[in-house]
């Protein structure tokens, strides 16, 4: 690690790396959805599917892919699969950017498309 002029230190290229592939995959808004929900509280692969109105086989595949990444965890509870995320830090993270990005979507005036005096 080497430390930069603000006095952190910067991280590994394996570091690097592992963060850029799970921000990869919440750049997926059906799986950043998944997330959210989860955020809320644990639920099975039927209730999220009802909830982020995919198809069952869709969100399995989604919370596979979360799950292989260690964003998500899951439990058997009989004949139920049970999806939960227990990293706090995932669930502040995931909360915290939702929050953000909604209070602002409610006080920002419509976006610009275009940049003034951009392209001719």
């Amino acid at each position: 690690m080497t430390e930069n002029a603000g006095g952190f230190e910067d991280p590994p290229a394996e570091v690097l790396a592992e963060a850029a592939e799970a921000f990869g995959l919440l750049a997926s808004s059906a799986r950043l959805h998944l997330m959210w929900a989860l955020s809320q509280g644990e639920s099975d692969v039927t209730h999220l599917a009802d909830r982020v109105g995919g198809a069952l086989p869709a969100v399995s595949q989604h919370l596979a892919k979360l799950k292989l990444a260690g964003l998500v965890r899951s439990r058997r509870e009989g004949r139920r699969q049970v999806y939960y995320i227990d990293d706090p830090d995932v669930v502040t993270l995931v909360r915290v950017m939702i929050g953000q990005l909604t209070a602002r979507s409610q006080h920002a005036p419509a976006p610009v498309h275009r940049l003034r005096g951009v392209g001719g």
